[in-house]
């Protein structure tokens, strides 16, 4: 039976700062920032304290909408150390997202930055919270978010109506003493809500998952036991704080294991290049993408990868064209692939670092101590022989608690025996090692032939001209369903569509070689990385739809 880990998000950090007092805990270059534990755990502590002033209860809901800041990270430990929820938002969205999921999670408070990219944020909330301009800070009265008292900005506006500053809420905290915070983290439990993570909603409203803190800081614990890490390790943090992957299997893990975190605000091939190579990282997470492009960036060559020793490509399928490059090119022999989603916290299965190479490439490895899984029948839930494709679901104190405020939609994904169903198709093997061959809704239905698309995006991975691929179905008069194979070329390629299919002929079965064939330079994603798949579909479906 696993030990599993009782501790509080905020009695983690204080633990690790008790051990590690000296030790390099974050570095941010862009505004020079390089805290050791000691200084983050300090840091963290004002931030409870002025949270805990401006009147932050045990479980009220805080939302947070910034790029990967340090203040993220303060608030991510300081706000758990009085019971918070911290509620992430998606840099990626915009106006009726922000304003349905302040209103769906019940968010007492909002942290914002100025901007990101095309999106000011600031000027988006003024316009979903109209009520700014006459209203004293903290005491926000809003018609359409009635629970929403307090909005803090992080950046260098002079004026900021109606809202506080991170300095001003830093601020208030004086006020608090060191035995007001003792008796808050005491009082708090480990089962508690302590971060809510909303689903994408490409099937519908976005869902916000209730993680506690017992179930990520025991994923963290486990994901970085598999990559080694160790308080001599640093890792280079390029995924968004606000998906699982940055906050649980990056932050978290990091701070569980002592390592150094070393922060990019947001994913760009060349800094992430030059972090690597500038701070000697010793490890990289990131989702294929990432890595794809980075090893196709102009200036790969001029950096020094000989740091790096392990790490995590998780995300999405990852080719094996990608991995093996990971591997050689980058100097990353012990790089493993994690497979799970946030309603578990998230990770589910790794590959080990000692695998054989050909596991490490063509499985999602084995599950993590403690985690229960298996293959079911889609129609039926029943448990199915090894080697058999079917829906993997799982089973764990990593299980989320629900959906916030959606039964139904909780029921619906765990069943009545605790089995989480995570939509996702594969088959597990006599050794226990797990592939993963697609999604049930993405699975394409062909003349009666179901066709999985992993498949096919694995095997065209392999032509020399390919850079990234993804296939779709696009509806079909005669069959119901044809496929579509939407690629990106290396630059300075070209190819057809008839090229293409003709690699494929004699090499993988007639019904599974791509109909159509269309020619991106990019393709639509998340803030993380993650290709967005129904876009391509929306994108596409219509050419072919007569």
């Amino acid at each position: 039976m696993t030990d599993f880990s009782n501790v509080t998000i905020g009695d983690l950090l204080k633990n690790t700062a008790l051990r590690y007092p000296e030790s390099e805990a974050l570095v941010y270059h862009q505004d020079a920032v390089r805290h050791t534990y000691s200084e983050l755990y300090a840091r963290c502590r004002s931030v409870a304290k002025g949270f805990m002033a401006l009147g932050i209860k045990r479980g009220d809901q805080v939302s947070v909408w910034t790029t990967n800041l340090p203040e993220w990270v303060y608030l991510q430990f300081g706000l758990s150390m009085i019971g918070a929820v911290f509620v992430t938002i998606n840099t990626s969205y915009k106006s009726s997202e922000l304003e349905y999921i302040l209103r769906q999670s019940d968010s007492t408070a909002l942290v914002i930055m100025e901007q990101y990219r095309d999106s000011n944020f600031y000027e988006i909330v003024r316009g979903v919270v109209p009520e700014l301009e006459s209203s004293s800070p903290g005491m926000l009265s809003s018609g359409k978010l009635p629970m929403l008292k307090s909005i803090v900005y992080i950046g260098e506006r002079a004026e900021t109506p109606g809202m506080l500053s991170f300095a001003d809420v830093v601020a208030l905290g004086l006020d608090i003493s060191d035995r007001e915070l003792y008796l808050r983290m005491n009082s708090l439990d480990v089962h508690d809500t302590i971060n809510m993570q909303y689903t994408s909603g490409t099937t519908g409203f976005p869902k916000g998952v209730m993680l506690t803190h017992y179930n990520i800081v025991n994923n963290a614990r486990m994901v970085g036991d598999v990559m080694g890490l160790t308080p001599e390790d640093r890792l280079l943090i390029q995924v968004p704080l606000f998906h699982c992957f940055g906050c649980v299997m990056s932050t978290l893990n990091s701070v569980y294991h002592g390592s150094t975190m070393v922060m990019i605000e947001y994913f760009k091939p060349l800094e992430a290049l030059q972090q690597i190579d500038q701070e000697r990282c010793t490890a990289i997470n990131g989702v294929p993408t990432m890595f794809i492009a980075m090893l196709d960036h102009e200036d790969f060559d001029r950096y020094d990868m000989s740091s790096l020793r392990t790490g995590i490509m998780a995300g999405a399928p990852c080719p094996v064209k990608v991995m093996n490059q990971v591997r050689e090119r980058m100097h990353c022999p012990e790089v493993v692939i994690a497979f799970g989603q946030t309603e578990s916290s998230p990770v589910i299965t790794m590959t080990r670092r000692d695998d054989p190479v050909e596991l490490r490439v063509s499985t999602v490895g084995k599950l993590l101590p403690g985690i229960e899984g298996r293959i079911v029948d889609p129609e039926t839930g029943n448990p199915l022989p090894p080697d058999t494709r079917g829906e993997i679901v799982t089973r764990s104190p990593c299980v989320m608690k629900g959906y916030y405020k959606m039964e139904e939609a909780t029921r619906n994904v765990v069943d009545a025996d605790g089995w989480l169903h995570t939509e996702d198709l594969g088959a597990m093997d006599e050794n226990g090692y797990f592939k993963v061959t697609g999604r049930i809704k993405e699975m394409i239905i062909r003349g009666g032939e179901n066709i999985y698309p992993r498949e096919i995006e694995e095997f065209l991975h392999g032509h020399e001209k390919i850079s990234d691929v993804y296939v779709i179905g696009v509806p079909d008069k005669k069959y119901g369903e044809q496929i579509l194979a939407v690629v990106k070329l290396h630059d300075g390629q070209t190819a057809c569509g008839d090229d293409l299919a003709a690699y494929c002929r004699k090499k993988i079965a007639h019904h599974k070689i791509p109909r159509y064939w269309e020619f991106v330079s990019e393709f639509p994603q998340t803030a993380s990385g993650k290709v967005q798949k129904f876009k391509l579909v929306e994108q596409f479906a219509h050419r072919y739809s007569t």
